[in-house]
């Protein structure tokens, strides 16, 4: 846990819930019957991952005061994430959430409580001040007001000349009112720097029928500088300032466990942004994670040593970069 007065590389802001995903490998929550708990919520995850690639990172979720709370509590400091930021509220309870597990996208169903009650009043301006890199997800603003959370959270960031990233992770499941939820993403993009939408993302906010090239310019369009568009075994193409500049490519990898798997790309990249890499080769580290996580069951190991990573990187990489560069 960093002190007050040391920099966060990466504030993560909105859910921050308790996973219960099935002992069953299934692609529907019917099949499943018994279930373990873990720490859960894309901000957290996020949090925890950073962590454990030896950045500072830091949570600003609400959460009940009762024994999930307590336990989401204990989880991040047990990481190494910063919890000063943490509202745990007596008023309500920790959203629960139940979620398959599957080498594909999990099905899941949500029981929302107190993350969506983060208040605009309640984002520190210390924490966003302190901060390199603040982070939210679209499932934190499907409600408020933790919503006008985030916004209050990204203008303050703006204004403070920080890195925005925003996860476009949206759920009809989770935010039914399509038409409100593309007024309030587009909005929401007006500050934004780094996005990272998957293939699936991209089809639940535009439409389908788009190529990869047409929803990166969407997303250009909306105010991101850097689009990381993510494909699965197609690999992911890197794209600055309305060009795209690399396609990384996937690398066969027995999957045990995809639960979580965009949580650990996410903290990757924007760990290796922070040391100054470019675009494309943060996306070559974030992919060597996010190969670790599907090759995993669970969580990753407490500490993934970065140096190891960025050393096999160099002396891997070179010949796949040059094939990988566009224009």
């Amino acid at each position: 846990m960093v002190s007050e007065t040391e920099p966060i590389d990466v504030l993560t802001i909105g859910e921050m819930v308790v996973d219960f995903i099935s002992d069953e490998k299934t692609d529907t929550l019917s099949n499943a019957s018994t279930f373990r708990r873990h720490l859960g919520g894309s901000p957290a995850n996020i949090a925890v991952y950073v962590s454990k690639l030896g950045g500072a990172s830091a949570v600003i979720a609400k959460t009940g005061i009762g024994a999930f709370g307590t336990f989401l509590k204990d989880e991040l400091q047990r990481h190494g994430v910063t919890t000063d930021y943490l509202l745990m509220d007596h008023r309500t309870h920790t959203t629960v959430i139940f979620v398959s597990s599957t080498s594909a996208t999990p099905d899941f169903e949500e029981f929302r409580s107190g993350d969506y009650l983060l208040r605009p009043e309640e984002i520190s301006e210390e924490a966003i001040s302190r901060a390199r890199v603040v982070h939210a997800s679209t499932f934190a603003l499907s409600c408020e007001p933790c919503r006008s959370a985030v916004m209050e959270a990204f203008r303050k960031a703006r204004e403070m000349d920080k890195i925005v990233s925003l996860d476009p992770n949206y759920s009809r499941k989770i935010w039914p009112d399509y038409k409100e939820a593309k007024r309030v993403i587009r909005e929401a993009y007006r500050y934004v720097d780094v996005t990272k939408p998957s293939a699936d993302d991209a089809r639940r906010v535009f439409g389908p029928d788009y190529k990869p090239e047409q929803y990166i310019e969407m997303f250009h369009d909306l105010g991101a500088e850097v689009v990381v568009f993510t494909m699965g075994e197609e690999g992911n193409l890197v794209s600055e300032n309305g060009r795209v500049t690399a396609h990384v490519p996937a690398r066969p990898v027995e999957v045990v466990d995809a639960t979580g798997a965009g949580d650990a790309f996410w903290a990757g990249f924007l760990t290796a942004t922070l040391d100054g890499n470019s675009a494309e080769d943060s996306v070559l580290f974030a992919r060597e994670i996010v190969e670790r996580k599907l090759a995993t069951k669970g969580p990753l190991p407490s500490e993934i040593d970065r140096k190891e990573i960025y050393r096999r990187l160099q002396e891997s990489q070179p010949e796949e970069k040059k094939a990988g560069r566009r224009g």
